[in-house]
């Protein structure tokens, strides 16, 4: 079983970045620096599939394991971020259980779903994996995660958590604030409640919930509270951040001579 999906079934908890710059190294680098997955960022970021593969490969030469944020729910996205070797999908705008159905059906192959069937892919390893070992291999390694979004995904949480095949239902904290009357309040008792509540429904239907986080603290906290799937910020803030920090100390000369 792929690294991931096997973490999530053991009910560890893990961590990692968006990538939105399009190179390769920047792979590497998560991987040494120890996160344990990246997002490959399709939806937001500078990248398409052709240069996501090489992403790919760099992750799994660097021992992280690389997901594919899609940039909408639609098959041939998602079976073209599986093709190419992505360990899970992340499938945004899910806001409802249609279109959860919708996604797992497209990220599965018969008779769990209706993913196109084609082992000439480099998930295949170019067609040298048995066929037959392939196709279950892939639906019982490949990590579905789906992001509910929207006031009308929360909503109608309890009924996407039915759907089966889904392995992380990623909740994004500013929709839920908002749908809970405090937009933008991301740390208040009412949204930390709502979690909880929803990570219970969620753990009763052996799902994972994923949440994203901007800072360290923050998500050291979801982390003690239960939280198995955490995406910390983005490369592009962590290296402003970085940056950012380095100049203001040149420019204050806070730094010990």
């Amino acid at each position: 079983m792929a690294l991931l999906k096997k973490r999530l079934k053991r009910g560890d908890m893990v961590f990692g970045p968006f990538v939105n710059l399009c190179h390769p190294a920047v792979l590497e680098v998560a991987g040494f620096a120890g996160f344990d997955f990246a997002i490959i960022d399709t939806e937001h970021g500078e990248l398409s599939s052709d240069r996501a593969v090489d992403m790919i490969r760099a992750a799994k030469l660097a021992g992280i394991s690389p997901v594919v944020r899609v940039y909408g729910n639609q098959p041939e996205l998602i079976a073209k971020a599986l093709d190419i070797g992505a360990e899970g999908v992340q499938v945004p705008q899910i806001g409802n259980k249609q279109e959860a159905q919708a996604a797992v059906n497209a990220a599965k192959f018969s008779p769990e779903g209706a993913r196109g069937c084609n082992r000439y892919v480099r998930a295949a390893g170019y067609s040298s994996m048995d066929k037959f070992t392939y196709f279950s291999a892939a639906n019982q390694e490949t990590a579905v995660i789906l992001q509910v979004e929207g006031k009308e995904g929360i909503e109608n949480l309890s009924e996407i958590l039915t759907v089966k095949g889904i392995d992380v239902l990623f909740i994004g904290p500013y929709d839920l604030s908002a749908s809970l009357g405090i937009p933008g309040q991301v740390d208040h008792p009412d949204l930390v409640a709502e979690m909880q509540k929803n990570m219970k429904l969620a753990g009763e239907a052996g799902i994972a919930i994923g949440f994203f986080v901007d800072d360290v603290e923050t998500a050291i906290k979801w982390k003690r509270w239960g939280i198995q799937y955490i995406s910390f910020a983005a490369d592009v803030g962590l290296l402003y951040q970085a940056f950012s920090k380095a100049v203001k100390a040149f420019q204050e000369e806070k730094v010990q001579a």
